[in-house]
């Protein structure tokens, strides 16, 4: 098709109207001649109507680690490029009641342990499951949950949020999806699904990705970098039952930068040994065929041949049939379940309930993938350049008649030497940052490797010349075993870098004395930094540290700050919301 010389149409135009006409069958060409010839009659393009406004679209996240912060970023532009006014929301910032607002909502938040709702969304939990929620009749929502199948209560937040917003009046308008920690296709399955349920804003012209610089390479979880493992330093003392490694690690031409406060994700190897003994029990050969791998190469690599859950035991049982088994599986309460498989493993279910008609694929399709564990960053880029640093706790107990090990901390210690390299990604953490102007004091509270973020905080806050006080809690189990990078806190508090240092050594006296109680013993000079305006940092241990220091802070506001039990849990909270009470606990 061509235009005659004189055709009024700019050549841009022109262009246009070809692609527009090209190809179009008779009829459709038909009715654009006459919708055409009506905007010409009317002299006017007034006649065309007007384009709809977009619809709004509501992103709700609720982040522990991170992870549904990323995603809500993802969801957000998948929206927008189908049409949608969106707007993202985190839990740790709103109120509940403001969903009465919404049209149109997308959740996706994590479940937490054992059925917690993510640090920074506890309160925004409790409104929202409480009785003074509104109604929301006029809202149409999906929800992703987020969790981890090794535990027994799997994505109960997500399934919270679902269930609650269809009580109070929702329309469900796509199937919430339960996401293990290998969430990446099960989350693109939902966003497409859910975002193809809800009305669409008119018709959208499609909106090309972003496109790469030619020769980049974007170094992630699914790509991860190949770093050279640079030193690996033993940092407690003979006598000592501990094993506490620091890891150094370059990052040199990998481009890759981080921030105090972020993750490193290893992606570790299984151990011979532990292949061995799952490949003996299930009566499997090592050399047999699974795609283009060995079966033993596979289940080193892959797959996670050492966690038992009640959820592996379900999986398990639908193939063996074992009655015994599928007793306790039927158990109402799960409490007999729940102690057998505590301190055993994989290898423990295929000698207790054995099968012989195991093949390769059948074995490794009940079994989840090998997942990459992250280890809090030791270490600032302004004191270490294109370097990070960990501080890693090679795990090794006994139960069962069996010697068992962290499947990533003893990969790092035992597996990998100097010049060796490993498999690792950035994990970024906005929920753990130091606060933006450095005049800020801080608090911060991280017994045994809990102290890896504080290395980095301290570091950070010395190479910027940081005027803020600073104040470390730290404990482990000895002062002269066990006192991690005790040479760096003196020489920090001796160049003014660091100005509290308070430490707990638990057997060093006949009564344990741990972290939460020497936050007792200075509770007056704590109040007193909080009342100028001091970030809370805690690290570490959440079964029971974690929960002991929160209660110790809400003691120290009765007592210093004068409030009773509930103002001090309402001052807590507002803590958490101002970002001033920050956790990175596990």
């Amino acid at each position: 098709m061509s235009f005659p010389e004189n055709s009024p149409l700019p050549p841009e135009r022109q262009q246009l109207a070809q692609q527009l006409a090209s190809g179009l069958p008779a009829d459709q060409a038909a009715w654009l001649s006459g919708f055409f010839a009506g905007i010409g009659y009317s002299g006017s393009p007034a006649a065309i109507a007007p384009s709809a406004a977009k619809q709004e679209m509501t992103i709700l996240y609720g982040s522990e680690s991170g992870n549904a912060e990323a995603l809500s970023g993802t969801i957000q532009k998948a929206a927008g490029k189908q049409g949608f006014k969106t707007k993202v929301v985190n839990m740790a910032d709103a109120k509940a009641a403001a969903l009465a607002k919404a049209e149109n909502l997308l959740v996706v938040v994590s479940t937490w342990g054992e059925g917690d709702p993510p640090d920074s969304a506890t309160a925004y939990h409790e409104e929202f499951m409480s009785d003074a929620m509104p109604q929301l009749p006029n809202l149409k929502y999906s929800v992703c949950a987020l969790g981890d199948t090794s535990y027994e209560h799997f994505c109960k937040i997500g399934k919270d949020f679902d269930e609650r917003l269809s009580k109070l009046g929702g329309e469900r308008v796509f199937d919430r999806v339960d996401c293990d920690v290998d969430y990446e296709d099960a989350f693109d399955g939902w966003l497409k699904g859910a975002l193809g349920a809800f009305p669409q804003a008119g018709v959208v012209a499609d909106i090309p990705a972003s496109v790469e610089i030619p020769g980049s390479v974007v170094y992630d979880k699914k790509n991860p970098y190949e770093a050279e493992i640079l030193e690996k330093i033993v940092l407690n003392g003979t006598g000592s039952i501990k094993e506490t490694l620091h890891v150094e690690i370059s990052l040199e031409g990998s481009g890759l930068t981080y921030e105090p406060g972020d993750s490193l994700g290893i992606y570790p190897e299984n151990r011979d040994a532990d292949v061995e003994a799952v490949l003996a029990a299930a009566g499997l050969k090592a050399n047999e065929k699974l795609g283009d791998k060995t079966l033993a190469e596979a289940l080193k690599t892959d797959l996670d041949i050492t966690s038992l859950s009640p959820a592996i035991a379900l999986k398990y049982n639908k193939i063996v049939e074992d009655k015994k088994l599928q007793a306790l599986l039927d158990e109402k309460d799960k409490a007999e379940l729940k102690d057998w498989i505590w301190g055993r493993q994989l290898v423990d279910l295929l000698e207790t309930y054995p099968h012989k008609g195991w093949t390769a694929e059948s074995f490794t399709g009940i079994l989840r993938g090998l997942t990459p564990r992250l280890y809090s960053i030791a270490s600032s880029l302004k004191a270490h350049p294109d370097e990070v640093h960990l501080t890693i706790a090679a795990v090794r107990y006994h139960t069962h008649g069996r010697d068992r090990v962290g499947v990533c901390s003893t990969f790092v210690a035992d597996e990998i030497a100097i010049g060796d390299t490993a498999k690792v990604f950035f994990h970024s953490n906005k929920n753990f940052r130091l606060p933006e102007d450095d005049s800020t004091p801080v608090i911060m509270v991280g017994p045994g490797t809990g102290i890896a973020p504080f290395r980095a905080f301290i570091e950070e806050r010395a190479a910027s010349e940081a005027k803020g006080k600073s104040w470390l809690f730290f404990g482990d189990q000895h002062f002269s075993y066990d006192f991690l990078y005790q040479l760096e806190w003196l020489d920090y508090l001796e160049d003014g870098c660091l100005t509290e240092l308070t430490t707990a050594f638990s057997r060093d006296q006949k009564e344990k004395i741990y972290v939460q109680h020497r936050l007792a013993e200075r509770g007056a000079e704590i109040w007193k930094w909080l009342e100028e305006g001091a970030y809370f940092y805690v690290c570490g241990d959440a079964t029971k540290m974690a929960k002991d220091v929160h209660q110790a802070l809400m003691d120290i506001a009765v007592a210093h700050g004068g409030k009773s039990p509930e103002e001090a849990k309402e001052w807590l909270g507002a803590l958490r919301k101002e970002k001033r009470y920050q956790r990175d606990v596990y």
